[in-house]
């Protein structure tokens, strides 16, 4: 019973991987090329590859070590390469407010 239990366990663990790394590599393959210059990343090819490899891995190679080191970087990816893509894009984080808008809401100098 608990040899059942640590096996689901695990088997969440490589879904949870997969999709986190299904998700960074539709994200990279659906930023423009531009962007990843102008945020001072590496290329979008680099990442397409390196996630793609990260999504082999995970569906054709049940080694927990490989299946960790792609999650490391789909992890990076999400952290650090997209908030950078989107800031130099003008992303999803800007909704049109005006230029006086602050993080709260509009600034309406102290009236």
């Amino acid at each position: 019973m608990l040899l059942t239990g640590f096996s689901t366990f695990v088997w969440l663990l490589y879904m949870v991987m997969l999709v986190l790394a299904v998700i960074a590599l539709i994200m990279a393959a659906m930023a423009r090329e531009d962007a990843y210059r102008a945020a001072d990343k590496q290329k979008k090819s680099f990442w397409l590859l390196i996630l793609g490899i990260t999504v082999a891995v995970n569906l054709f190679v049940p080694m927990l070590f490989l299946q960790l080191a792609g999650a490391v970087a789909s992890i990076v990816f999400l952290v650090d390469v997209r908030p950078a893509l989107q800031a130099v894009s003008g992303g999803r984080g800007r909704r049109g407010g005006s230029s006086s808008d602050g993080p709260y809401g509009p600034y309406n100098g102290g009236r």
